[in-house]
């Protein structure tokens, strides 16, 4: 961490950056970082391709999160995080790959190692617990508005301490965040506590298209663009659906199928979809998800394809038999 520590400390224009379509961590820790560097007295940019979800619109200093960045000669140093690849940020990353100093810090056992400093830990229950490691190193006196911002990024990676990534640390850290002045229940309330009713009827057509494989081990859930058109939803109302398939009696695996907002269908029908596939802890999916170009964790992981649906389904319901 000493050369991570020293570069930062060196740098006046420091760019901070998460990933496109950003969950809890990916907010948590771009948000707690920033608002550290803030107070280290940096010259701070924080960016996100994507609009940052309703349920995250809380947290301290979101407000300062844009859409765009400058050249890459505007910033000394650029931070990534929660990305197990560069692109994974989406359409910026062929900027920010020319910042002078790239910095990875992330958690996903299948990070490439891009940037020229990485501070990588596959064992961390998510980026925010790096994150907050960091700040320590840093010495920066945590306050409740990072500390607020680290919590939820634990509280929603582990699933509200539910998934197999949850450790020790992550309760340590959560307490010490608690004790700085973070209310569980309010943030709780924020993330969890309601729904849209267009969200509600999103689920219902998500539960209706789930297909199980005939061993049993497999279940696969889709949600396509009329899907969101017909509910009257956005992206952000996709995220944990897919913890309905991999709930049900009996399946190991659980792969979410969704096409892509922006994606357009090529005249033999194929177009862009998202798979994320979530494990019981029994399947190894990062590397199911490695053989499509994709990553994530032993129990976590998705990737990208530009498929028909069937042709999707069909190879994930072949491996699938792979499990007996």
């Amino acid at each position: 961490m000493g050369p991570i520590v020293q570069t930062i400390k060196n740098a006046s224009r420091i760019l901070v950056a998460s990933h496109k379509d950003p969950d809890g961590d990916a907010v948590g820790s771009l948000l707690a970082l920033g608002l550290a560097f803030i107070r280290l007295g940096k010259q701070t940019s924080l960016y996100n391709e994507s609009a940052i979800p309703a349920v995250y619109q809380f947290l301290p200093g979101v407000g300062l999160i844009q859409r765009r960045m400058d050249g890459p000669e505007a910033y000394d140093a650029a931070v990534i995080l929660d990305c197990g690849d560069l692109p994974r940020i989406g359409d910026g990353w062929t900027t920010i790959s020319r910042v002078p100093v790239i910095i990875n810090i992330d958690h996903h056992i299948s990070n490439t190692g891009f940037g020229q400093l990485q501070l990588i830990d596959g064992q961390a229950c998510a980026t925010a617990e790096i994150v907050a490691r960091l700040i320590r190193g840093l010495e920066i006196p945590l306050d409740r508005d990072m500390a607020t911002c680290i919590y939820t990024g634990i509280l929603t990676d582990t699933g509200s301490f539910r998934f197999s990534n949850t450790n020790t640390a992550a309760f340590a850290i959560s307490r010490e965040m608690t004790e700085l002045g973070v209310d569980p229940y309010g943030v709780a309330q924020r993330v969890f506590g309601s729904y849209s009713l267009g969200r509600i009827k999103l689920l219902n057509l998500a539960l209706n298209s789930i297909e199980i494989s005939r061993n049993g081990r497999l279940s696969l859930m889709t949600v396509t663009r009329q899907m969101l058109a017909e509910t009257q939803t956005q992206q952000e109302d996709v995220d944990g659906l897919i913890n309905y398939a991999r709930r049900i009696e009996a399946v190991r695996v659980a792969a979410l199928i969704q096409e892509q907002a922006n994606g357009c269908t090529t005249p033999d029908g194929r177009t862009r979809f998202h798979v994320s596939l979530r494990s019981d802890g029994t399947v190894d999916v990062a590397a199911l998800a490695g053989s499509f170009g994709g990553g994530g964790h032993h129990s976590a992981a998705g990737f990208q394809i530009e498929a028909t649906l069937p042709d999707i389904k069909s190879a994930l319901l072949a491996w699938s038999e792979q499990m007996g």
